[in-house]
């Protein structure tokens, strides 16, 4: 059930120069619009069509906040016309508990294969998991999921950097790789399944509801997890989520090491969400 070693999910890895400042990936991007100077409108994909949501200029201006933070940050973003921004989101770092949002997926994914129904105990340990980041109730689940069903989660989400080996927190995820995964989380989940699964992501109690869904304001609905642990360079703080207005989708990583504190991190997260997410950008 548990693999030995760490592998890497896919052939191919992500690029510093696919994913560098304000950078789309080759592999995720819609076709964009010649304009009549022979350019390519980054902010249109069929005539007609709203502009992309976050605007080059709204990305640009997360960059440079993220660039004058303290310590490691990387930031992508898989915009509302389906193309794949970033910086620095190929940088691996530990997965801290965003990795539980995979771990939901997986039993999900685990229990409609085999038949399954939701029993009020996985119901519990999945609650308190998800909305309370238990790390008991993850060990449980990890349990039943192990690195296998995590590696063909990090596949169908065409993950790439993804790693895992012998326990959920040793779990490795860049910015492009969690983007991309909460940007298919609808699909990913059973639909027998889904209304629970995006429910617990949307019901994260308060205290953690910090960074993307306070940036976010009330006009995104937010399906999100976050993370944070001490590590060898300071503080690690993470958020990664799906937001949705009701006809567009907006996927979001931010991933930090090195904070100087936790508040700082969370700062760090929350600065470059509000960067992306102000009204008329």
């Amino acid at each position: 059930m548990v693999v030995s070693a760490a592998i890497v999910v896919g052939a191919l890895a992500v690029t510093s120069t696919e994913l560098g400042d304000d950078m789309p990936s080759r592999a995720d991007k819609a076709l964009p619009v010649a304009r009549p100077d022979g350019r390519f409108d980054v902010n249109r994909v069929v005539a007609g069509s709203r502009p992309a949501m976050p605007s080059a200029s709204a990305m640009r201006r997360a960059w440079r906040f993220a660039r004058r933070r303290g310590g490691q940050v990387s930031v992508a973003v898989l915009d509302t016309a389906g193309r794949l921004r970033g910086r620095n989101a190929g940088r691996r770092y530990v997965s801290a508990s965003v990795v539980k949002a995979m771990l939901l997926v997986a039993e999900l994914r685990r229990l409609e294969r085999e038949r399954l129904g939701v029993d009020p105990a996985t119901e519990d340990l999945l609650r308190a998991m998800i909305t309370r980041s238990d790390n008991a109730a993850a060990d449980s689940i990890y349990l039943r999921v192990g690195d296998a069903r995590l590696f063909a989660l990090a596949r169908a989400a065409r993950m790439r950097r993804f790693t895992v080996a012998g326990y959920w927190a040793n779990a490795k995820v860049t910015a492009a790789d969690l983007a991309r995964f909460f940007s298919r989380l609808r699909e990913l989940l059973p639909r027998r399944h889904r209304r629970m699964g995006l429910g617990l992501l949307a019901s994260v109690v308060s205290e953690q509801r910090w960074g993307l869904p306070r940036a976010a304001g009330g006009s995104w609905k937010v399906y999100f997890k976050g993370g944070w642990r001490a590590t060898d360079r300071g503080q690690l703080v993470h958020q990664a989520a799906w937001l949705n207005d009701g006809d567009r989708d907006l996927a979001i990583a931010v991933l930090t090491d090195g904070q100087p504190s936790r508040r700082y991190g969370i700062h760090t997260v929350r600065g470059v969400g509000n960067r992306l997410l102000q009204p008329g950008t």
